[in-house]
């Protein structure tokens, strides 16, 4: 949902203050803004008036209230719906849906902005359409249905592209990369999001591009290119002073722990797993803990990774995020778990390294993407599928991919 909704018929001190508060979020002056935005969301509580309500929503998520935002806008749904607000009802529906993602509910989000789609149509309200596809595109990252994701993110393009709506192009950008690093395609992401989170011409908007750095620096260091990360994550750090959003202080922890050297890195995950912990929501977490079990691993502290991974498991499969939940089962093969997925058939001989190396090659990735995602020389590639394809029998990369997709049916 946008932040900054057109509010026409405004007037009287609660208008300008909204109007205010937006412009001064809209300039990077946080502090300036809070003032005006607060009093927005405080004149809310006795009113009635769906119009500004809907505004006081848009200042709660601003200000980054999440619950505040639920509350008024919930409420301003219900009076927009027992007046008949045609119009303004699939308005409410869109920030409605983009409260309820902020919130790390997905499928509420997901239910209210399929909901808003049929009002929208109904009421043409073509804008609200396309921010209501950015967050189905978004809900269809978590939930790692592609076909969902860029069907949502072309229907939004469709709209916001011609018409400059920036709030819903950098949502739907945001999907698209998050999607990608859910495939392990760590490089596709960096690039989709580097021009939306860094300063220059095609930077994103302003509500939501803070929103979309930690997945920017997961991508960019998982990418091999961790130098591009760090002014972003002191910008990130100077909006979460502000209370931009209530997962922020976990997020700008797990980011640092990914640029940090090996001494500082272990208490820094420690760290954002404590802070995840009041913010509260399964998939941000999942991944904190991915993140950690990953980087145990790679520091050969086995038995440490595989708590975090098998954690990390139940809560992406409590979410429904499935290539997210296959990432972490080959994570955990990799530590010489197999009870969160064993191989089926022929594939049950092989090495843990051989079995992650040999689904990354069966989902397209060259021995060079394979190597980026395993963080391992392309030469260790190498070795590996060589073996691999004399172990199973198979003469190419189709033939291997034909294999896993059959050991994936009936495993």
């Amino acid at each position: 949902g946008r932040a900054t909704p057109c509010a026409p018929g405004g007037s009287g001190a609660s208008y300008d203050d909204y109007r205010g508060g937006m412009l001064a979020a809209l300039c990077a002056r946080p502090a300036e803004a809070r003032g005006p935005l607060r009093r927005v969301l405080e004149r809310a509580v006795d009113d009635d008036d769906p119009q500004r309500l809907l505004r006081a929503g848009s200042a709660a998520l601003v200000l980054g209230d999440i619950a505040a935002a639920l509350r008024v806008t919930a409420r301003g749904l219900a009076l927009g719906r027992a007046r008949d607000h045609v119009a303004l009802v699939p308005q409410l529906l869109e920030h409605l849906a983009y409260a309820e993602l902020r919130a790390g509910r997905h499928a509420r989000a997901g239910a209210h902005a399929r909901e808003g789609l049929t009002a929208g149509h109904r009421a043409g309200r073509r804008n609200t359409l396309a921010h209501l596809h950015a967050v189905l595109a978004l809900v269809a990252s978590v939930e790692s249905d592609a076909a969902a994701v860029a069907g949502h993110v072309g229907a939004a393009m469709a709209i916001a592209g011609p018409h400059g709506l920036a709030q819903a192009a950098t949502l739907a950008e945001w999907a698209s990369a998050r999607a990608d690093l859910g495939r392990g395609r760590a490089a596709e992401a960096a690039a989709r999001l580097g021009p939306l989170v860094r300063e220059g011409p095609r930077r994103g908007h302003f509500a939501v591009r803070m929103l979309a750095v930690p997945c920017f620096v997961e991508a960019a260091v998982l990418a091999g290119r961790p130098d591009d990360a760090p002014a972003v994550v002191e910008e990130f750090a100077a909006w979460a002073a502000h209370g931009g959003d209530p997962q922020a202080p976990a997020l700008l922890a797990r980011c640092r722990a990914l640029l940090a050297g090996p001494d500082e890195a272990d208490a820094l995950f420690a760290h954002a797993l404590v802070l995840h912990a009041p913010a509260g929501g399964d998939f941000e977490w999942a991944r904190t803990q991915l993140l950690y079990g990953k980087w145990l691993r790679r520091r050969r502290r086995p038995r440490e990774a595989r708590g975090r991974l098998r954690d990390a498991l139940v809560a992406f499969e409590r979410s429904e995020a499935h290539t997210w939940v296959d990432q972490t089962r080959a994570e955990l093969r990799a530590t010489g778990d197999v009870a969160a997925g064993e191989p089926a058939g022929a594939l049950s001989g092989l090495t843990p390294q051989q079995l992650r190396i040999a689904h990354c090659v069966a989902e397209g990735a060259t021995n060079r993407e394979v190597a980026q995602r395993l963080s391992v020389s392309h030469r260790t590639v190498d070795h590996h599928l060589r073996n691999v394809f004399a172990q199973l029998g198979v003469r190419s990369r189709v033939e291997l991919s034909r294999l896993v997709e059959r050991a994936g049916r009936t495993g």
